[in-house]
């Protein structure tokens, strides 16, 4: 049965308005990975018309979350447990050194920004916000790739960027029973990030995806690993 959508604000029916409401939507588990997002349904709910609309998963498609097929239309991008666990395998080498080339950066005049996006993930899964969890999420570990200063390293994140925001909009939901879990697992990767100690870093990234070490295929059923 499809979903109804709602809105997750006030009305408002621009694009970026539907964009917001679709992409929670999306990032909340309301649709999942490879649900389709039908035109006729979505526009019936919020009470629009095709144009903003369209130009909204047109936005989605160049995000990374939606693919569109010639006349069958817009669905949410899958992604596999083998995808995300090969990604794990080659961060859990790369990420260190990004840490470690951005800890100057770190210590410093960026330190409050490091910090915020801790705070800013304990706010969002105290409030059970899915969609902000995930942006503070990524923001974090985004940041050692932005201030590496180095110009391969922040290709390969945002190559990876969305294929993990997909994988975390199901991944999130698994900490309602503790949702300062993950907090409390980034305030550790943030300590030893400002300490400018690698190794340390490595130990606390490979304890969030151990299943990424050997990028095995996982078993059917199997869920995919955490990122951290």
């Amino acid at each position: 049965m499809d979903h109804k959508f709602e809105w997750q604000e006030q009305r408002t029916t621009t694009p970026d308005g539907v964009y917001r409401t679709l992409r929670a939507a999306i990032l909340n588990g309301t649709v999942r990975p490879g649900g389709q997002l039908r035109e006729a349904h979505i526009a019936s709910d919020l009470g629009i018309s095709r144009s903003p609309l369209r130009e909204a998963l047109t936005k989605l498609e160049e995000e990374g979350l939606v693919v569109k097929y010639p006349y069958r239309g817009a669905f949410v991008v899958e992604v596999s447990a083998r995808e995300v666990a090969e990604i794990d395998s080659v961060r859990l080498h790369i990420e260190p050194y990004a840490a470690e080339l951005s800890a100057e950066a770190l210590r410093g005049p960026e330190r409050p920004q490091l910090l915020q996006t801790v705070e800013d993930l304990r706010r969002a899964m105290e409030e059970d916000d899915i969609p902000a969890s995930i942006d503070a999420h990524l923001r974090f570990h985004g940041l050692f790739y932005e201030l590496s200063g180095h110009g391969v390293l922040q290709s390969l994140w945002t190559g990876w960027e969305t294929r993990l925001r997909l994988h975390l909009s199901v991944d999130h939901r698994t900490y309602s029973n503790d949702p300062q879990q993950l907090v409390v697992e980034h305030e550790r990767l943030a300590a030893v990030a400002l300490e400018g100690d690698a190794d340390a870093f490595r130990r606390e990234l490979a304890a969030h995806f151990p299943m990424g070490l050997g990028a095995r295929k996982p078993n059917p059923g199997e869920r995919a690993p955490r990122p951290a």
